[in-house]
């Protein structure tokens, strides 16, 4: 009989636990990474050419911001409705009609002949974004797994990642031809991604009679009565504040008044926190299945939030590119273990549209309010407070996580 090695039994429950065997991802999940990555690939070849298209119309630079704000806006005004709709239709209609609607907001943008044309068609798009955003979160809580909803929820956000990646390259080379081709590229990526999901999306519940069924709909006051929910919107609102908020509006503004640096420097900020993040969400999905999702939630919160106040400390470029870079890690680290922790708040036998869509809601009033008061801060105090105070606010998201049970030990449904 050989002797087993004292310890080797504890390292191998540890490494089980950081390299959990990972189980194969349903076919519907990957339906839903295609079309995931198929609209932020279109997103991408929009974003960068939106304001400059904006400016042929003979408007200066805030006009051709709030193109950019009205999107947000709408999306932030439309989002209860989504949530109605999704618990009337289903999730799969809402998301189809959605991903349909911002396709025909984008190419009419492409026919537009005046400023207040654009204004109108980017703002009708931005109803269409929110319902197929708050829908596909739906799907993929219904669909995923639940021992994987981490590793999902991980993999789903690489494929917008990627997508987002990608399409700016393909934008600049489409610009070529046009300002208006890549708004049309744009609408034919989501008609694809639309007609991948309408034709190869199996997973449906239905009753004897063969209609779809949909299940029971969570409350939202029952979501809120729940440490984990109130937590994960806490969080989202502090995410949306520094990741879409603060990194896109003042990281920018920085990189000019500190280093006299032009875009460039702006560019190689985001380009580094969207390299963190991918290699964080590498494995960060899998850790928020094994170890937890508090954990995960609690670390990726600070390490994003520390990095974000030393943001406004850095004083020469390598500094400033580390920082960014760190901040993206720890967004990486809490990303996915936030909506599988939501995702177990709501289970998969349940309809969660108007929890979701409040949950969607906070991220997107974070980012709204966080570059307002950021700017202010800026240019009352100075940076470092403007970037203090956004690390903060994720500080606060991690400090009440501190008291939240675990969700993970409740997600076997």
């Amino acid at each position: 009989m050989t002797a087993t090695p004292r310890g080797s039994g504890a390292t191998s429950r540890i490494l089980a636990r950081l390299r959990p065997q990972r189980e194969k991802l349903p076919r519907d999940i990957l339906v839903m990474l295609a079309a995931a990555f198929l609209i932020a690939l279109g997103f991408g070849l929009v974003a960068p050419v939106l304001p400059q298209f904006a400016t042929t119309f003979g408007v200066g630079n805030t006009e051709a911001a709030v193109i950019v704000a009205i999107f947000a806006f709408m999306r932030l005004a439309f989002a209860p409705a989504g949530g109605y709709l999704i618990g009337r239709f289903g999730e799969r209609p809402v998301y189809v009609a959605g991903l349909l609607i911002v396709a025909l907001s984008t190419a009419a943008c492409a026919f537009a002949q005046s400023y207040w044309q654009l204004l109108l068609f980017r703002g009708f798009g931005g109803a269409g974004s929110v319902m197929f955003t708050v829908a596909s979160m739906a799907l993929v809580i219904r669909l995923a797994p639940p021992r994987s909803r981490g590793r999902v929820s991980g993999a789903y956000a690489s494929a917008f990642l990627i997508g987002n990646v990608c399409g700016p390259i393909v934008g600049g080379l489409l610009a070529g031809l046009g300002l208006r081709v890549p708004f049309l590229a744009y609408a034919a990526a989501l008609i694809v991604a639309a007609l991948v999901v309408q034709t190869q999306l199996s997973h449906e519940r239905r009753g004897a009679d063969g209609a779809q069924k949909r299940g029971p709909v969570m409350r939202f006051g029952e979501a809120l009565a729940t440490g984990t929910y109130r937590s994960a919107l806490l969080s989202s609102f502090a995410n949306g504040w520094a990741t879409f908020g603060v990194r896109m509006a003042t990281v920018p503004l920085f990189a000019a008044a500190a280093f006299g640096a032009g875009p460039q420097a702006a560019g190689l900020a985001l380009a580094v926190f969207a390299a963190g993040n991918a290699a964080a969400l590498s494995f960060s999905g899998r850790l928020a299945d094994s170890l937890g999702r508090k954990p995960m939630m609690i670390s990726g919160l600070l390490v994003a939030g520390l990095a974000t106040a030393a943001i406004g400390a850095t004083h020469d470029l390598p500094w400033f590119l580390a920082a960014s870079t760190l901040a993206g890690v720890g967004s990486g680290l809490f990303g996915p273990a936030q909506q599988a922790a939501v995702a177990d708040v709501i289970g998969s036998e349940r309809s969660g549209g108007k929890v979701l869509a409040v949950y969607q809601m906070t991220s997107d009033v974070g980012a709204i309010v966080g570059p307002v008061v950021a700017g202010l801060l800026a240019d009352r105090l100075g940076f470092g407070w403007a970037f203090g105070a956004t690390g903060g606010i994720m500080v606060v998201a991690a400090a009440g996580w501190l008291a939240t049970r675990e969700p993970l030990r409740n997600a076997s449904s």
